[in-house]
């Protein structure tokens, strides 16, 4: 029903003596209902200017592939050779070339023939202090032809066109310090999803009259604005859950909950050490890799060499758009043993949910996985406009800002709704704190503003 319609239905039946069940429930439903289009509203009003723009950097950061495929195909593809140099060989003119004051920290190996390697280098510590921070991406990437040991080329990390599109898609390329607004229109649009849905729930009504359709032109943009809504909602959920996995305050909480429930991914034991009683020789790139090989899957490699005398090498899979070849490995640097292997079998439940989700977000399953991407975003935008239509629309014709609000409404709220909106506040921090202050316009709003009917 219109606000209006709402709202007369209300007062008439509270000033009845006796109304019958049947109107009871229907004055229950229709406050319930002007309450979940005022929060419908608060989280639209909030959450879309950054929902736009985190779906226009989205869109363009689904075509990463195409993109880098023309922007770097002079450093990213070689020519196949019947022989490879050696990786030893490869690396030492990757260091050769490397910026100084930068230390060794990856190397990349390719599981296609055209590819070159990735040797990747990370700025030195910081003196007395001993640590730097790895957030601030200033890595170092050096290309080499694996079949000829050649330096192709390098540059910061952040000037390959994947890692400039997650920052932009992330924090606006502000800086870390900017990811909370991404982080507070998640969250938003969080409440907007599951507000939106109870509004266009089916549901039977004790007066049906009330909830006739018309044949406005506002009516026509709800039940677009409704079923873009509702159908890509699965979708929506999907992609907000996976963004808030990786953001700032909510992370950390979904961190806890995980760990709290026992869904921590396994990772390697802490304090593995090379044997170094036996020998003093360390083996060699190739050598690790060849170890490696063939207990890990059919995939390009993520090779970290060790610190220290008695470091280790780690090796895990580099393209995480293969998540059931998801593999960590430790080796012994001195003899090649195997001191931890852990596979996607041994993976919880959570972390193959996030392993698959992850890469579904970022679009690196493929041509479709980008197409449906492109088509939920196009559908998000849809969806937004069509809401703003609304709200022109009805603020044209009765100049209110606001949906009205029936008194009484927050007397409505059903305990699944209460449980709801606690969890979500206890997993979204800044929309706990954000809510309070929406809690507190809306009770500025009433004191100041209710015999103008704006309340």
């Amino acid at each position: 029903p219109s606000a209006e319609q709402s709202l007369s239905l209300s007062l008439s039946l509270s000033l009845s003596p006796s109304p019958s069940p049947g109107q009871a429930n229907a004055v229950l439903l229709a406050k319930r209902k002007s309450l979940f289009w005022r929060i419908h509203f608060w989280a639209a009003l909030i959450a879309t200017p950054f929902a736009v723009l985190a779906t226009l950097t989205g869109l363009l950061y689904v075509f990463t592939p195409q993109i880098e495929a023309v922007v770097h195909h002079q450093l990213d593809e070689v020519a196949a050779q019947p022989q490879r140099a050696s990786l030893s060989n490869s690396v030492a003119a990757a260091q050769a070339a490397a910026p100084s004051g930068m230390r060794l920290r990856n190397l990349v190996v390719p599981n296609q023939a055209e590819e070159s390697l990735r040797v990747i280098f990370e700025p030195k510590a910081d003196g007395a202090a001993g640590q730097h921070d790895h957030r601030l991406s200033r890595n170092h990437i050096v290309y080499v032809d694996p079949y000829s040991a050649k330096v192709l080329g390098s540059h910061d990390e952040m000037d390959r066109f994947n890692m400039w599109s997650k920052r932009l898609h992330s924090s606006l390329l502000q800086g870390d310090g900017w990811r909370w607004l991404i982080e507070l229109s998640a969250s938003w649009l969080m409440v907007m999803l599951a507000t939106g849905v109870y509004l266009w729930w089916p549901r039977k009504s004790a007066a049906p009259a009330i909830h006739a359709p018309t044949k406005s032109g506002r009516q026509h943009w709800r039940v677009w604005h409704s079923w873009i809504g509702v159908g890509f909602a699965l979708m929506s959920l999907a992609i907000l859950l996976t963004g808030l996995t990786w953001s700032k305050y909510a992370g950390e909480q979904i961190k806890i909950l995980r760990d709290a429930t026992g869904q921590k991914p396994p990772s390697p034991p802490k304090g593995l050490k090379s044997d170094t009683s036996t020998t003093a020789v360390a083996l060699s790139w190739d050598q690790i890799v060849a170890a490696a090989k063939p207990i890990a899957p059919d995939i390009a490699l993520l090779v970290t060499p060790p610190r220290s005398k008695e470091g280790v090498w780690r090796i895990t899979n580099f393209d995480r758009g293969q998540p059931t070849k998801r593999f960590d490995v430790v080796l012994d640097a001195y003899n090649a043993k195997v001191l931890s292997h852990i596979s996607w079998q041994d993976q919880t439940a959570f972390s193959k949910a996030t392993a698959i989700g992850i890469p579904f977000h970022r679009g690196e399953f493929g041509w479709w996985n980008q197409a449906l991407l492109v088509f939920f975003g196009l559908g998000l935008l849809a969806s937004v406009a069509s809401g703003w239509v609304m709200w022109l629309k009805r603020r044209g014709s009765s100049g209110v800002f606001f949906p009205r609000l029936l008194p009484g409404s927050w007397r409505t709220v059903p305990a699944g709704a209460v449980v709801t909106g606690l969890a979500f506040a206890a997993l979204m921090p800044l929309l706990a704190y954000s809510a309070a202050a929406v809690a507190a316009l809306e009770l500025l709003r009433w004191g100041f503003g209710r015999r103008t009917g704006l309340a």
